[in-house]
């Protein structure tokens, strides 16, 4: 029977063998992890989707692993997958894999490079060879948030998320704004459902918003599946998030704000083959981009939105990519009428203050508190 190998020989292991350098015949190993199934068309499936990418690239050997709960077992996720598969890069999907997880786990494969999707490095605590990335969707929900002010018949919306925080709230109002540029009375209410995959509760607030007269609903979710679902099945009107979950309401499915870490995911690839690393700072600690980096991207149109509304929400898109038009530009007002970007005042997606955002605009029916 074989010497069990202890997390201290484990570490050695894990640091004994040199990054692979660029030209290597060997291929690149690169592991991901997700913390539910690949196929949820949502947030799980947009990331397998992304490593789904990386077949185009004959030099890399992608494997995965799903379902992995935010524990010490994603620890030993990781370890398998350097330790028996040899990755050179790991790519931990979720929010909740990082700390201490990742961290734990970097300390001990430090010829690993470690990719986080969200959440923040630390100078000086956190280990060197440990990377963060992720994007920016305002642009793409306000596009979203703009198609469908313009299908509502009734101007009234709805928005089923998991948690009012800072992200969660970003897309909300990005949505609501893009809806107020073409329909300025439009009105939307949000449920908050408490977590990120409820089906129930999600199904139950879904129908709740059709019976009071809303004739759009969207949400952001581990995957709004549900909640498009429950739309087409009410006759009514849905924009997706995450993935294109286009196939599930083939009669009312406008479009929606999807992400395509795939363009991400071959970014870093090409980089460490070309020998660069997080470690000596020739891959930036923190990647993020936006619409305009092909971070995320718009669904197709489904089948109900004109040629003359989708060429209007070109057009804006076009405004946002040259910069001639801004989401959060003053002067605003929350839905308590408090203003939160003063006039003359313009906060770009990018900024830091975005990321404290606790409040909803108005024209939204709903509480951050809840």
């Amino acid at each position: 029977m074989p010497k069990p190998i202890t997390r201290r020989a484990f570490g050695a292991l894990c640091g004994a063998a040199p990054l692979a350098a660029a030209g290597t015949a060997d291929p690149l190993s690169i592991g991901f992890v997700y913390n539910g199934p690949k196929n949820d068309l949502g947030y799980n499936q947009a990331h397998a989707e992304g490593k789904q990418s990386l077949k185009s690239l004959p030099w890399v050997r992608a494997f995965d692993e799903a379902n992995v709960p935010e524990t010490v077992a994603v620890e030993e996720s990781m370890r398998n997958m350097v330790y028996q598969d040899h990755a050179k890069i790991v790519f931990a999907t979720s929010y909740g894999f990082l700390d201490p997880f990742v961290l734990r786990v970097a300390r001990e494969c430090r010829n690993t490079q470690f990719f986080h999707c969200g959440g923040s490095y630390r100078d000086g605590g956190d280990p060197p060879n440990v990377g963060i990335y992720f994007g920016f969707i305002d642009e793409v929900e306000y596009l979203a948030g703009m198609t469908a002010g313009l299908m509502t018949r009734t101007g009234r919306m709805g928005f089923i998320a998991a948690k009012p925080i800072p992200q969660v709230l970003r897309n909300i109002n990005s949505f609501m704004l893009g809806a107020r540029s073409v329909n300025p009375n439009v009105t939307m209410r949000v449920v908050f459902t408490g977590d990120w995959v409820l089906p129930v509760r999600e199904a139950e607030a879904s129908s709740s918003l059709a019976d009071q007269g809303v004739d759009v609903l969207t949400g952001h979710t581990g995957s709004p599946r549900v909640i498009v679902q429950v739309a087409e099945r009410r006759g009514i009107y849905a924009t997706g998030y995450q993935f294109n979950q286009s196939v599930l309401a083939p009669h009312g499915f406008l479009t929606g704000a999807e992400w395509a870490w795939g363009v991400v995911y071959r970014k870093y690839a090409e980089m460490v083959r070309a020998g660069k690393s997080v470690v000596d700072g020739s891959i930036p600690r923190r990647m993020t981009g936006t619409l305009k980096d092909e971070f995320c991207r718009l669904s197709p149109f489904g089948p109900a939105v004109t040629a003359e509304k989708r060429d209007a929400v070109a057009q804006a898109k076009r405004r946002l990519l040259d910069g001639s038009q801004a989401i959060y530009r003053g002067p605003l007002r929350d839905n308590t009428g408090k203003t939160v970007v003063p006039a003359g005042r313009t906060i770009g997606i990018e900024e830091t203050a975005l990321d404290q955002m606790n409040w909803l605009v108005e024209g939204i029916q709903g509480d951050v508190r809840s």
